[in-house]
Formats: structure tokens, C-alpha cells, sequence
């Protein structure tokens, strides 16, 4: 059964369960789950009816963050990242093997994003992980205002 609210401690324990939660950003309100947790991840799909050719973001607390699951982060990326995030900007750069290859859609790149909501930025910092997350449409239709589950 689904709850609304803003528990962030409930946010964070279902999501180290690798259960999913609803996440609000800028722009969209996201299912997320452990970006790092294959089983989360294809929880996400299942729940979403989305193929698994169709690559998520993976969403971060900061660029301290984005850089441990890259190989590189060019100066370019960086100066946007410093100038957009948090924000509605999201990177591809070429991902580590710590991002599973399902994330990615089997692709050697990552859609990195640092969304720029109080509340999940809260629950980001509480985690030690990033967080998997494609839009929630049409599931937002099913949540109120600030969902975090």
C-alpha cells in the first residue's frame, strides 16, 4: 500500500530495503530507487511499464558525488555543473562500472543529475547511495503535493 508524506527516515529506509519512493524535483516528480542495486533498478522498470532499453538518471546530492560514479568529468561539465546544480540540468558522461549496466541501458554512458528540491536533497544526503529515478507520470496522478512515498 502506498503512503504520502514527508517521513524522510521512512524515505530512507524503504530505499535501503531497495523499495522505491516518489521523489519531487524542479521539474518532475520521480520513482526512485538505489541506483546501485540492480534489483531496485528493475523494480523501477516493472512499476513504470518501461522498456529496459530506455536509460535512467541517476540523481546525486552534489558534484562531490557525480564524480565517484564517472570516469572523467571534463572542465566544461564541471563548470555547468557549478553553475546549474543543483538544477534542472542533467550531464552524460562516461559512467563507472559501479553503475549498473541496466541504469544505462548497456550503454557506456550516464545521465547524472542534481535536483535541486529540498526535500530530496534531504533524502539525498541521508543515503549512501544515488538514486534511480525516471519521471513518475502517469503514477504522480496517484500522489499529492511533496510525495517522498
Amino acid at each position: 500500500m502506498a503512503e504520502i508524506g514527508k517521513n524522510l527516515t521512512k524515505a530512507k529506509e524503504l530505499l535501503d530495503q531497495g523499495d522505491l519512493v516518489a521523489i519531487p524535483t524542479e521539474t518532475v516528480y520521480g520513482l526512485a530507487g538505489d541506483a546501485l542495486n540492480v534489483k531496485a533498478v528493475i523494480k523501477i522498470f516493472q512499476v513504470k511499464n518501461r522498456p529496459q532499453f530506455d536509460p535512467l538518471i541517476v540523481h546525486v546530492t552534489n558534484l562531490v558525488q557525480a564524480k565517484e560514479l564517472v570516469e572523467s568529468f571534463p572542465a566544461k561539465a564541471e563548470k555547468l555543473a557549478s553553475k546549474f546544480w543543483p538544477g534542472p540540468l542533467t550531464l552524460l558522461l562516461k559512467k563507472k562500472d559501479i553503475i549498473p549496466d541496466l541504469v544505462t541501458s548497456g550503454m557506456d554512458t550516464v545521465g547524472i543529475r542534481c535536483p535541486d528540491h529540498p526535500l530530496t536533497q534531504s533524502l539525498l544526503q541521508s543515503l549512501s547511495f544515488p538514486l534511480a529515478a525516471p519521471s513518475a507520470n502517469p503514477l504522480v496522478m496517484l500522489v499529492q503535493q511533496d510525495p517522498i512515498m
